[in-house]
């Protein structure tokens, strides 16, 4: 495989997207601020993030509040230096109530393959636990798991 800097081809691109999936799914603040530059700006809903440490601290809150977080990622279009993905996890609450998580991202990367931008939109839909999707046990999407399309989200 080709390296994964841009310029991106639909091989490189996708697999970026599924080493970011696996990242977040590892719910480790630390491991995953390291693919982003020291600098990196993030818009995340409605809260503006700049550089590594304001990215571990938010990670930090964030996977404190969802609990058992279960991510799939899935590429939309990419060029150049920049991707767009499209996004569901499903999260529960400290009161036991589910959620599944839905956004967009767009990306852009600088000359190294490190994200220098991060812009994303979420909307999250409260579930019943009876309708959740993701069982796979926590940490990285088994390969043979279902992607977005195939699960019809």
């Amino acid at each position: 495989m080709s390296s994964l800097v841009p310029p991106f081809t639909l091989e490189t691109a996708t697999s970026k997207v599924r080493l970011a999936e696996d990242g977040w799914n590892s719910r480790d603040p630390e491991r995953v601020s390291l693919v982003y530059t020291p600098d990196s700006r993030w818009r995340n809903r409605a809260e503006f993030i700049t550089g590594r440490v304001e990215i571990v601290a938010f990670l930090t809150r964030k996977w404190a509040k969802e609990l058992d977080y279960r991510l799939i990622k899935e590429i939309w279009a990419f060029t150049d230096n920049r991707i767009a993905v499209r996004f569901a996890y499903e999260w529960h609450d400290d009161s036991g109530n589910w959620f599944r998580s839905y956004g967009n991202e767009n990306w852009e990367f600088d000359a190294t393959g490190l994200m220098q931008r991060r812009f994303a939109c979420i909307n999250d839909l409260p579930i019943r636990e009876t309708e959740r999707k993701y069982h796979w046990p926590l940490g990285r999407r088994p390969d043979d798991h279902p992607g977005l399309t195939e699960l019809g989200l």
